[in-house]
């Protein structure tokens, strides 16, 4: 996968369906960083008119595991890439639209290099932190990704 907007939409479209229905969509992807956002509609709701937690969870991963898919991609190796753990924080209720970021390509570049240089499996916690509209943080939530040579 090129880290492409338009492409992660389609991939989602195609492997992730229920993100993609939920209205998850990646705005920016560099090597660095994933920003992707979401917004609180009636089919991604819980009873208490806020954004179902695991949406949440799926727009977050999403940030870090489009990092993880494209530098796989710049590095032209053949790496499997698996969630190992993750640890979730709510702090506010999701309403309106979320921006979910992931700032840790640099952790995922290493991770890569290390599983090519020695062939042994590497892990890595990366952290994607959501915000609403006026800029309160409303959820944080770590991945465990794990990464090897195929």
């Amino acid at each position: 996968m090129h880290n492409s907007p338009l492409k992660i939409h389609f991939f989602l479209f195609l492997k992730l369906p229920a993100a993609f229905w939920c209205g998850v969509r990646v705005k920016l992807i560099t090597d660095d960083k994933c920003v992707v956002t979401v917004k609180h509609r009636w089919l991604n709701q819980n009873p208490f008119n806020s954004i179902y937690f695991a949406v949440q969870a799926m727009a977050a991963e999403l940030t870090t595991g489009a990092l993880v898919m494209t530098l796989i991609k710049k590095s032209g190796k053949n790496i499997s890439m698996l969630v190992a753990n993750n640890m979730s924080n709510f702090s506010k209720k999701a309403k309106g639209r979320i921006t979910f970021t992931c700032y840790q390509g640099y952790l995922i570049e290493e991770a890569i290099q290390k599983t090519i240089a020695t062939g042994a499996s590497e892990t890595i916690w990366l952290k994607s932190v959501g915000f609403d509209e006026i800029g309160d943080q409303v959820s944080e939530m770590d991945f465990e990704w794990s990464v090897r040579l195929k």
